[in-house]
């Protein structure tokens, strides 16, 4: 059989939910980016879980208690892209014995700023000796049934949209990894765009309650894999003709000689909000986002053929289904 270092992330959940019962009357199918359980009422219960592994998820640079913090903003990013507002969130820390009691603390600490930020509180959780610095949480969030935001509910036609702007965490990661240097005035929102991601609760609370989102997902993962994962679902293609580059990471990639689009494509570590509309709902949206003070651009639209294609000029080129993934990337030093 196969290595999981060979299947990577994605086939190794699928070996796992294809073993897995399905619970009557679930309101969300599995594979989506959060769970949920039916409270009655018209109100549904929404669950995330998500992991942190120093290994893997910590570049230099980024402390234990901006790599706490992150691994509450990761699990919360997911539950506003369902239109959830979260609630609380347990933790469970591997915790190697090589750490100080002040390094707990900040744990502690970046645990706590993560869910205050977002209108949660952390109850409570497991801790347990581990190799690696390991930080898991689970988030729990709230929202009525009728504006929860599926992956799966996209339609050709739909307008595609993203809130921001991407390339920036790419970019940052390359200066903390590689050491690159970056050009006057570029370093600190790049490098901040790894350290400390923010999540669009506000976005995702207003988007849902427009009623006009037909799918929704967070960019965590990379744009590309992200646009993958909802025509995945939603049966549908998408041909994508803007990327809304962010402007450092614009500047960054023609200091050295890097493809922005490359960038803003497939780097991942961001946590925007990719979306399809109904096209006689996008004024609607805008109005949500003109208010928040918050960028939304109409990259595209949803076709009917199961290809993702970016339109560059008078060409079409694919958009390749790759970005993050454990086990693989990892593999390459990621």
């Amino acid at each position: 059989m196969p290595l999981v270092e060979e299947l990577g992330e994605r086939r190794v959940i699928e070996a796992i939910l294809r073993r897995l019962d399905i619970m009557p009357g679930s309101p969300v199918p599995l594979g989506d980016d959060a769970s949920a359980v039916d409270l009655g009422g018209g109100r549904l219960a929404v669950i995330k879980a998500d992991m942190l592994v120093g290994k893997t998820d910590v570049p230099p640079g980024m402390t234990v208690r901006q790599a706490a913090r992150k691994a509450v903003v990761m699990n919360v990013s997911d539950l506003v892209a369902k239109g959830a507002r979260p609630v609380a969130v347990l933790a469970s820390l591997g915790i190697p014995g090589r750490l100080t009691e002040g390094d707990v603390e900040e744990i502690a600490t970046g645990l706590n700023e993560g869910a205050r930020e977002y209108g949660a509180y952390v109850l409570g959780g497991d801790t347990n000796e581990a190799s690696d610095l390991v930080i898991s949480c689970a988030a729990l969030g709230t929202c009525e049934e009728g504006r929860f935001m599926r992956r799966s509910g996209a339609r050709p036609g739909d307008i595609l949209a993203v809130t921001g702007s991407f390339g920036g965490a790419a970019a940052g990661l390359r200066i903390l990894l590689e050491n690159l240097p970056a050009p006057r005035g570029t370093r600190r929102p790049l490098v901040d765009a790894v350290l400390t991601p923010r999540a669009r609760l506000r976005e995702g609370l207003a988007l849902s309650q427009t009623g006009a989102v037909t799918a929704s997902i967070d960019s965590s993962d990379g744009l590309a894999w992200s646009l993958h994962e909802l025509a995945r679902a939603s049966g549908v293609g998408f041909l994508v003709d803007t990327l809304p580059v962010a402007r450092e990471a614009e500047v960054f990639a023609e200091a050295h000689g890097l493809d922005a689009a490359e960038l803003a494509l497939y780097g991942g570590e961001e946590y925007e909000l990719v979306i399809t509309v109904r096209p006689g709902g996008w004024e609607g949206v805008e109005d949500a986002m003109r208010r928040l003070g918050t960028p939304v651009t109409r990259v595209g639209r949803a076709t009917g053929e199961p290809t993702v294609l970016l339109k560059k000029g008078d060409s079409v080129e694919p958009i390749e289904p790759r970005g993050w993934e454990h086990f693989k990337s990892s593999r390459r030093g990621n």
